[in-house]
């Protein structure tokens, strides 16, 4: 998490702290540490709700909220119809219970040397409350001003102002040639990679569900962290990607850093690409309902009788047909359309003979001597 003024702690103890003899006062700091280094603290505290942090966080924070979801609409409401000062009186006890079940159980056996970051919704009320009884204690607290607020200011410069500093190489290729086992064998010897199928835990089409998805906000997070460890003085490697990722958008300046990108397409023979599919979605051979019920999502110039077609191919087990088929008819047009308006200078073609892992090595050994 960084930005060009995020070099380094500027660290001061809040003036709100200040009052009395206090022996120890959480210090406040609108700034998290520098491009490429490593975080300074032993723990990112995150004390906002479950629901709060779920969607979206700083990458590695801990979640030990001080109000929970029902808490926090309970405190709210209060608030709202009858008064501040009975709102504040059950959020104190809500938030004292609650700190107590964290220092018996996270911060049990924390050492009088642990030095946590701790951040709120803005550095309000539920920080200032966690941060006094942990300063008090004997941590040294730091305490990020302005809480989440702060953090995704800074998410948002850096989502204009990272992509431009680095040089994108792109791995584009037909679906089914091995893209991303191209790309992380790339990373296994040694290049630089920009995982996005990964950030945003989804192969990128239709059939390329693999779980939750994170949200568009957390989807960023994990995409400035991933800039953050980068060497602007080394090429990286990226797949050539849709501007969306399952339900997730690339962030606009990366998107059209990546259109503007040189790079490479995968050229890997239909036999192979059949094979390769097969492996990487075998589960909808072993649960074929859940695949008619995305096909019936397929869009309507594929027509009801080529999806006939496909259903009775999965019916009779005829898996290679099949999946040669819906290369055919449905993602090789598709992906053809796709290439020439946005990656037309991914044009360097780079035969890979199939999907073992040899062949996949053979590959990348050629791209890195590009």
């Amino acid at each position: 998490m960084t930005s060009s003024d995020l070099n380094g702690a500027s660290l001061r103890q809040p003036s709100r702290y200040t009052t009395g003899m206090t022996p120890n006062l959480p210090i406040l700091t609108r700034t998290l540490w520098g491009r490429g280094v490593p975080c300074p603290f032993d723990d990112i505290l995150d004390v906002r709700s479950p629901g709060e942090f779920a969607e979206d966080h700083i990458p590695g924070a801990i979640n030990l909220p001080v109000l929970d979801d029902a808490q926090r609409a309970e405190v709210g409401t209060i608030y709202k119809q009858v008064t501040a000062f009975a709102a504040k009186k059950i959020g104190a006890g809500h938030i004292s219970a609650n700190i107590a079940t964290h220092l018996a159980t996270h911060l049990k056996d924390k050492a009088k040397a642990y030095r946590p970051l701790v951040y709120c919704w803005r550095g309000g009320m539920r920080s200032d409350s966690f941060c006094h009884v942990l300063a008090q204690i004997g941590w040294r607290v730091t305490v990020l001003e302005g809480g989440y607020k702060t953090y995704r200011e800074r998410v948002r410069v850096e989502l204009d102002e990272a992509p431009p500093r680095f040089t994108l190489k792109l791995i584009a290729g037909a679906t089914g040639s091995a893209k991303t086992r191209v790309l992380h064998r790339l990373a296994e010897r040694g290049e630089q990679i920009l995982d996005l199928e990964g950030l945003a835990n989804h192969r990128g089409s239709l059939l390329g569900n693999v779980g939750p998805q994170p949200t568009q906000k957390h989807f960023e997070s994990r995409l400035i962290a991933a800039f953050d460890g980068l060497d602007p003085a080394r090429p990286v490697w990226v797949e050539a990607e849709s501007h969306k990722i399952g339900s997730l958008q690339i962030p606009p300046v990366l998107w059209v850093r990546m259109r503007l990108s040189a790079g490479v397409e995968i050229a890997m023979p239909i036999k192979g690409r059949v094979q390769h599919l097969l492996t990487e979605y075998r589960h909808f051979a072993e649960n074929p309902d859940t695949l008619r019920e995305l096909l019936a999502l397929m869009p309507e110039r594929v027509g009801k009788r080529q999806t006939a077609e496909w259903e009775a191919l999965i019916a009779a087990g005829q898996w290679e047909d099949f999946v040669a088929s819906l290369l055919a008819v449905h993602y090789d047009p598709g992906y053809a359309a796709s290439r020439a308006k946005n990656f037309a200078h991914a044009d360097r073609p780079v035969p890979l003979a199939g999907p073992c892992p040899e062949a996949i090595d053979a590959t990348v050994s050629e791209l890195m001597k590009r």
